[in-house]
C-alpha cells in the first residue's frame, strides 16, 4: 500500500524529518499534481497526515507503508489488552495482581474559579479540576508492536477508578462528568474531571471587610484504606499556587492569595490508617465597596447627629430629627445583620462599630428628651411663681391703703379745728364707727396674708429648683 503526504513551508529549506526515500518537488505545476493524483487514485491517498499551504512553495512526499503498519490503530491495542465495556475483570476491584499490593493514587487539583462565598451559610463554592493518575497492573503493550503508540483513551465505564471523594462538599455534583480516561503502555492511568464544588468553610468574621478566609477540600477514599490504596499529593505549594493563578478566570468579590497542600492520617480502626489529602484556599475580601456602601454612610449618620446640636431645643424639630437618623443607622445594621453569620464566635468589630455608634446617637437622643422636659417644667414654674409674685403684690398694696386711712383717721381725732360740742361729738363718733370697721379689715387682712405666706412656704419646700434663673 502507497500513502501520500504534503507539506508546505514558506522557506526553501527542506524539513529534517522525512520518511526514507521520500520524493519532493518544488514548483507551481505541484498543487496540479496533487489533485491529479487525487482524481487517479483516491485509495492511495487514506493516509495524508499533514497539508500547510503557502503563497510560495508546495513540498509534496510521499512513504511506503509495511504490512507490519496495520497494527497502528487504537482498536488493535484494545483488542489486545481484550478491553471492553463487558469485562469484569477491570472494573470489579482494585487493578493489582496480588491482593496485598498497594494502589499509589497520585492527586492533585487546580482551582479555577470562585464562584460564590456565603457567609450566612458558611460555605464556598468553587471550580476546580482533579487530577488523578495511577497503575493498573492489569494493562501492558510494547510500543514497537504498534508503531509506537504510547498511550490511549478509553471510556470511564470500562476501568477501575479509586472512590475519591470530598469530606466537606454539601451538595451532589451537577455537571457532567469526564467520560474518558487515559492508558498508557506501562499501565498507568490518568483521569481529570471538572467539578463545582459547594463544600462547608468555617467563616471567620471578626475583622469584617478585612478578613482573610481559609477553607479546606479534604479529599480520601470511602472503603480503603492506606494497606489498599495510598493518596498522596503530586505538586509543591507554589507550583499549584501558580498553576491556579493562571488559570483563573473569576473571584467573585475575593482575591486569591494561595492554595496550600497537606496531607494527615486519621485512624480509623484498630490497626487501620487512613490517608487524606487536604488542599487549604487561602483568600482576601475586597473591602473596597463595603467601605464605599457601609462604613462611610455610617459615619455620615453620625456626624449629622452630632450636628443637631446647633438646632434649637425649643421646637420639636430637633427631636424628630434625631429619630429619622438612628432610624437610618438601625436599617444599616439589618443589612449587616443578613450578611454575616450568627453562629460566630466573636462579635465583629464592624458590628461593635455600630453599636457604638448607635449608642451615642441614643444618649444624645435622651438628653434631647431630658432638656426638653426641663424646660417644660421650668415654664411651668415660672408661671405659677409671677402669678403669686402679682398675689403678694396686690395684698401689699392693699395693706398701705389700709395704713394710710388709719393714719387719716387718728389724725382727724386730734384736730384743733373743733368749733362747739354738738359737732365734736358727732364726728367723733363717726370716727369711733369707722375706725372699729377699718381694724376689723387690717385684722382680716393680716390673717389672709399670713395664710398666703405659709401656703407659699409649703410650695418652696416641695420645688426643689428652676432649671434658669429668675431676673
Amino acid at each position: 500500500m502507497i500513502g501520500l503526504g504534503y507539506l508546505c513551508e514558506a522557506n526553501d529549506g527542506l524539513p529534517h524529518s522525512l520518511p526514507k526515500g521520500a520524493l519532493w518537488c518544488q514548483d507551481s505545476s505541484c498543487g496540479n499534481a496533487l489533485k491529479a493524483l487525487h482524481n487517479l487514485a483516491p485509495l492511495y491517498l487514506t493516509d495524508l497526515f499533514r497539508i500547510f499551504w503557502s503563497s510560495h512553495t508546495l513540498r509534496f512526499a510521499s512513504y511506503n507503508v509495511t504490512k507490519h503498519e496495520e497494527n497502528c490503530s487504537y482498536q488493535a491495542i484494545l483488542d489486545k489488552l481484550n478491553l471492553t465495556t463487558n469485562k469484569q475483570r477491570f472494573t470489579m476491584s482494585r487493578p493489582v495482581k496480588h491482593f496485598k499490593g498497594v494502589t499509589f493514587v497520585y492527586f492533585g487539583i487546580m482551582i479555577s474559579s470562585i464562584l460564590d462565598v456565603r457567609e450566612v451559610d458558611q460555605t464556598l463554592i468553587s471550580h476546580i479540576r482533579i487530577y488523578m493518575d495511577w497503575f493498573n497492573q492489569h494493562i501492558y503493550w510494547s510500543p514497537e508492536d504498534f508503531c509506537g503508540l504510547r498511550n490511549v483513551k478509553v471510556p470511564t465505564t470500562t476501568l477501575w477508578k479509586p472512590d475519591i471523594t470530598i469530606t466537606e462538599m454539601v451538595e451532589k455534583d451537577k455537571t457532567p462528568v469526564s467520560p474518558y480516561l487515559q492508558i498508557y503502555y506501562n499501565g498507568l492511568v490518568k483521569y481529570s474531571n471538572d467539578q463545582v464544588v459547594v463544600s462547608s468553610c468555617k467563616m471567620h468574621v471578626y475583622r469584617f471587610p478585612f478578613d482573610i478566609q481559609k477553607c479546606n477540600l479534604s479529599f480520601r477514599s470511602l472503603i480503603y484504606n492506606d494497606e489498599e490504596l495510598y493518596l498522596t499529593f503530586i505538586d509543591n505549594n507554589a507550583a499549584i499556587t501558580n498553576w491556579s493563578r493562571s488559570v483563573m478566570h473569576t473571584q467573585y468579590e475575593w482575591l486569591f492569595l494561595e492554595l496550600t497542600v497537606n496531607r494527615t492520617t486519621e485512624h480509623l480502626y484498630i490497626g487501620e490508617n487512613q490517608t487524606i489529602v487536604f488542599y487549604t484556599i487561602h483568600m482576601k475580601r475586597r473591602s473596597v465597596l463595603y467601605i464605599a456602601n457601609f462604613l462611610v454612610p455610617v459615619l455620615f449618620f453620625f456626624c449629622l447627629d452630632l450636628s443637631s446640636f446647633l438646632i434649637s431645643d425649643s421646637g420639636g424639630e430637633k427631636l424628630s430629627f434625631k429619630v429619622t437618623v438612628m432610624l437610618a443607622v438601625t436599617v444599616m445594621q439589618l443589612i449587616l445583620n443578613e450578611i454575616l453569620p450568627s453562629s460566630s464566635d466573636r462579635i465583629p468589630l464592624i458590628a461593635l462599630f455600630c453599636i457604638g455608634i448607635f449608642g451615642l446617637m441614643m444618649l444624645s437622643l435622651l438628653e434631647t428628651i431630658v432638656v426638653m422636659y426641663l424646660m417644660e417644667k421650668d415654664a411651668a414654674s415660672q408661671n405659677e411663681t409671677n402669678r403669686d409674685l402679682s398675689l403678694n403684690r396686690s395684698k401689699q398694696s392693699c395693706l398701705k391703703g389700709l395704713k394710710k386711712c388709719e393714719n387719716c383717721a387718728s389724725i382727724s381725732d386730734v384736730s384743733p379745728g373743733q368749733t362747739s360740742s354738738n359737732t365734736k361729738e358727732d364726728s367723733s363718733s363717726q370716727l369711733m364707727e369707722a375706725s372699729v370697721t377699718l381694724e376689723k379689715i387690717s385684722n382680716e387682712l393680716e390673717q389672709i396674708g399670713k395664710t398666703m405666706t405659709g401656703m407659699e412656704v409649703e410650695k418652696e419646700e416641695k420645688i426643689p429648683g428652676y432649671w434658669t434663673d429668675e431676673d
